[in-house]
């Protein structure tokens, strides 16, 4: 049986009573599916809910949410800056997109997906999410590093420089 806060046990006492509130890190969170904070960093053509953040949980070294992206549609180019980022593909077949030049010139890279794949996005890795179905959303569940959600929307894609940990271009 759980009470009607977070689904916490029931002999936890609720903040709403004469009880104080328990600090957010002394608990174990429930966070509903239907509980997502749509109130996070966006790239045109996605959405973006948090599950476990700072503000939600108080987590200091982790974000997990879900991302959503419409059928036939991309986002924008962009990094997550110092966060690595762990991408489970839930639904749909979304493509993952970057530069790479270790041929000697900087050649387009799609990761065709499929659902139970995971994808490991380095920090500061210039890419974008694709979603080429005319009809089926892709939802990913994503994991970072971070405990919010950094995105640094970008006008392109670039290599990311050898050793550059800054996420210059080069």
């Amino acid at each position: 049986m759980t009470s009607h806060v977070e689904g916490f046990h029931p002999d936890l006492p609720d903040a709403d009573g004469d009880s104080p509130a328990l600090p957010l890190r002394t608990r174990v969170h429930h966070i509903r599916a239907d509980a997502l904070d749509g109130d996070t960093a966006q790239s045109g053509g996605m959405r973006r809910f948090a599950a476990i953040s700072g503000r939600t949980v108080g987590s200091e070294r982790i974000w997990m949410g879900q991302t959503h992206v419409a059928p036939a549609t991309a986002s924008s180019d962009h990094h997550h800056g110092a966060s690595e980022t762990a991408i489970h593909v839930v639904s749909g077949h979304p493509e993952f997109v970057f530069l790479d030049d270790s041929d000697g010139a900087p050649q387009e890279i799609r990761l065709r997906t499929s659902p139970g794949d995971y994808i490991f996005v380095p920090p500061y890795v210039p890419h974008r999410e694709e979603n080429p179905s005319p009809d089926e959303e892709a939802v990913v569940v994503i994991a970072r590093s971070t405990q919010e959600a950094i995105v640094v929307n970008l006008p392109a894609l670039y290599v990311l420089g050898h050793g550059d940990d800054a996420g210059e271009q080069r």
